[in-house]
């Protein structure tokens, strides 16, 4: 006993230096090439603002074509059998990606902002950080479950790089895996890797936004329940958000089949449907819309259903095929959600804007933890307690949804709900938990037994 209370901290230091090496390693690979496909992103994206109206209609069929063939033929190169979703990657894959399909997703990415297509920079960022550090594990020859946290860091390492943000970058890799379950024992590497990405991307000349909102001033319990109520309007945001994405990748799934079209032409398909749709919503929807999320962050009026037109084009972009991201169209969706709703509550609509920027996130990608970092490191420490009450609501009010479907049900969100646990949220059905079932039969009907579901866990049936 005594030999093993000298040798534990031995271990433990061991394993720090471990993952203080593999970790900056990753980070600095991470930071790297995020840098370089960013850079290139500045450049491509982004010229559809000014362009003519027919010649940014005309874009955007074309350019679904080219992602649809891009991704179709492009994935017929891994042959693995390994499906490329990070996610899967850590959850299913014990830490492997396919390697050869590396390029894909960055590329498609770079032609869906490129024409206009309405969709995020960092989903590529991510899914590059998880390939180089799934290439890294294999090439070192690590186990499933060093393979496993060296992934994860590599989603961390993208989403500081992406930004700016190293903190909750590095939570959010961690986070993303499963609702109402974090794995503690992949926080230090997360964190390593994106601190040392995030520094990586700055060297190499990323630039950062910096967002300039006030929350200086006395904490009060009014200003409190206010941006609690952003929360709550953003976390149905963030349900129509999440029900229109999955809803628009069916209909699309359902033409497909019921006329077998070619693959590939479903994105030139979701492409005439986006230049119909432009000539009704403002061109500064399209693209990453950073603008439109800037003006609402300075103040500025923002409709009403300005969320929903987003929305919508995000849905018609990715549900039709094209690729890219989905956090910074969240980001976007929470500022002018907040920012037009603001003034119902008594708020400043910059104040409105900065609370329902990070609210979206943590209710649509069910990450509250990194969501409320997020507002720290954006907004300031002044706004932690605004940020933390909303973000938690708006995780609440979503419910058990998720725009990505591979992520798993840990845990639910309330002890009146059941699940089964580690199922992916696209393939369970959370269901009214036993103990209210029952509670509510004996109000209804005394004195007649309560017969349990037999499909309910075994815990739910009481």
């Amino acid at each position: 006993m005594r030999g093993s209370h000298l040798t534990e901290p031995l271990v433990m230091l061991a394993t720090v230096l471990q993952w203080l090496v593999l970790a900056t390693l990753t980070g600095i690979l991470v930071g790297t090439g995020c840098s370089l496909f960013l850079r290139i992103l500045f450049a491509t994206a982004g010229h559809t603002y000014t362009a003519p109206l027919w010649l940014q209609m005309a874009v955007l069929p074309i350019g679904g074509l080219l992602n649809g063939l891009l991704l179709y033929y492009g994935k017929r190169q891994n042959r693995t059998g390994l499906k490329d979703s990070v996610i899967i990657a850590v959850n299913e894959q014990n830490g492997k990606l396919p390697w050869k399909t590396l390029w894909i997703k960055p590329v498609a990415t770079l032609i869906t902002l490129g024409c206009g297509g309405s969709a995020g920079k960092e989903g590529p960022c991510s899914h590059l950080g998880a390939s180089i550090a799934a290439g890294l594990g294999e090439l070192l020859h690590l186990n499933s479950e060093l393979r496993r946290r060296l992934v994860a860091c590599g989603v961390s390492a993208g989403f500081a790089s992406v930004f700016g943000t190293p903190i909750a970058g590095a939570i959010y890799g961690v986070e993303m895996l499963a609702i109402g379950r974090i794995r503690h024992n992949f926080l230090f590497p997360a964190i390593v890797a994106g601190v040392t990405s995030y520094e990586v991307s700055r060297f190499w000349g990323v630039p950062y936004p910096k967002i300039n909102v006030s929350f200086v001033g006395d904490f009060t319990e009014l200003l409190f329940l206010k941006t609690v109520m952003i929360g709550i309007l953003c976390g149905v945001v963030a349900w129509i958000f999440i029900e229109l994405l999955h809803g628009m990748r069916r209909q699309f799934t359902r033409l497909r089949e019921r006329f077998g079209i070619w693959p590939p032409l479903m994105p030139c398909i979701g492409g005439v449907i986006l230049a119909l749709l432009i000539v009704v919503i403002p061109n500064q929807y399209m693209g990453l819309s950073l603008p439109l999320m800037d003006n609402a962050l300075q103040g500025q009026p923002m409709p009403y259903l300005g969320f929903l037109w987003k929305a919508l084009l995000v849905a018609v972009t990715l549900g039709s095929g094209f690729y890219g991201g989905l956090i910074t169209e969240q980001f976007v969706m929470g500022a002018v959600a907040g920012g037009a709703f603001a003034h119902l509550f008594g708020l400043s609509p910059a104040l409105g804007a900065a609370v329902g920027l990070v609210s979206v996130v943590a209710a649509a990608s069910n990450t509250p933890i990194a969501a409320i970092l997020m507002g720290v490191e954006l907004l300031g420490g002044d706004s932690t307690l605004y940020v933390a009450g909303a973000s938690i609501a708006a995780y609440l009010i979503v419910g058990h949804r998720s725009v990505y479907p591979e992520q798993q049900i840990a845990a639910t969100k309330t002890s009146w709900m059941t699940a089964r646990a580690d199922v992916l949220v696209s393939q369970e059905k959370v269901r009214l938990s036993g103990e209210l079932l029952r509670w509510w039969h004996e109000r209804r009907h005394p004195g007649t037994p309560y017969t349990a579901d037999p499909t309910d866990p075994p815990e739910d049936r009481l």
